[in-house]
């Protein structure tokens, strides 16, 4: 079975943020990840873009404020619109 965009993520977002990827949920943010910095976002970024071969936006990157809004975003970009 194909893992989704947001199991793909989670995965990513558990090794940056070095926490188990079953405590990580859609509605995880900065504020309940202790880990999640300014730093960490950046290479949280830098990792998906390698990981799905996509290229964010700086206005995209300021929107990424949860787990799920960031996995919709890969979704969207992946799938062109």
């Amino acid at each position: 079975m194909a893992l989704t965009t947001f199991e793909k993520v989670r995965g990513s977002c558990a090794d940056i943020f070095q926490m188990p990827a079953a405590q990580l949920t859609p509605a995880s943010s900065p504020e309940t990840i202790e880990s999640w910095d300014s730093v960490q976002h950046l290479n949280l970024v830098l990792a998906l873009e390698e990981q799905f071969g996509i290229q964010f936006e700086p206005e995209e990157m300021d929107q990424m404020k949860s787990l799920g809004e960031i996995a919709d975003l890969v979704d969207a970009k992946l799938n062109g619109k």
